[in-house]
């Protein structure tokens, strides 16, 4: 099977309204487009994987800068569609565009976060606690407890991107976190995202608990 042996190379393109795949996440779909079918039909034949691109509808376009996906799973259904269940592994910038039809196709450079001199170790804690708050105050204006997953990444980088997966309804922030090649800054980012989502669960606590 073809490994990432080199950091530039041809991958087939999936673009996906409003969504963002990161790095060691999930991403299931569900095929059912001609012209895909003939794409993922062609990727189980090579080395399964295929490069996921958020459409951009404000801009019309599709963004720049994706993360490969890898299929681990595919169940073919009676008319040819298919579900498939992908990993998301390495991101990846949009060079040059190779071919469009039957499906695009673009030239891609893999890319990786620089080295950090800040203490990401502190950063990462700093996250994991506004996280837990979050939690906390969502599952009391919501009258039932809730709990975090036990398989939260707890190394810096995949923590990092971790959250920002889960960011719902987010996705043009959840592209710019993508984008960026500083855990350091992402996980900057994602303390003042987490703190102001904490102080607007907080005072609607506050405003819940004075009404009742």
């Amino acid at each position: 099977m073809a490994s990432y042996s080199v950091a530039v190379r041809e991958l087939p393109l999936f673009p996906l309204p409003g969504v963002v795949l990161f790095p060691g996440r999930p991403l299931p779909l569900h095929i059912f487009e001609f012209r895909y079918r003939i794409m993922m039909n062609t990727i189980l034949e090579s080395d399964n994987r295929f490069g996921v691109l958020m459409w951009d509808s404000t801009q019309d376009k599709v963004v720049a800068t994706g993360c490969c996906a890898r299929i681990e799973d595919c169940q073919r259904l009676p008319d040819d569609r298919m579900k498939i269940l992908t990993i998301g592994e390495k991101r990846f910038r949009v060079l040059d565009t190779v071919r469009e039809k039957p499906y695009l196709v673009g030239l891609v450079e893999l890319i990786e976060d620089v080295p950090s001199e800040k203490e990401l170790g502190e950063l990462a804690y700093q996250v994991d606690i506004l996280l837990k708050d979050v939690v906390r105050l969502s599952g009391k204006l919501m009258g039932h407890k809730i709990e975090l997953p036990e398989d939260i990444p707890t190394l810096p980088k995949e923590l990092s991107y971790w959250v920002a997966s889960n960011l719902y309804g987010v996705a043009t922030e959840q592209q710019a976190l993508l984008e960026m090649q500083n855990t350091a800054a992402r996980l900057e980012r994602e303390v003042e995202i987490l703190t102001s989502t904490r102080n607007h669960l907080a005072a609607r606590t506050v405003l819940k608990d004075t009404l009742t």
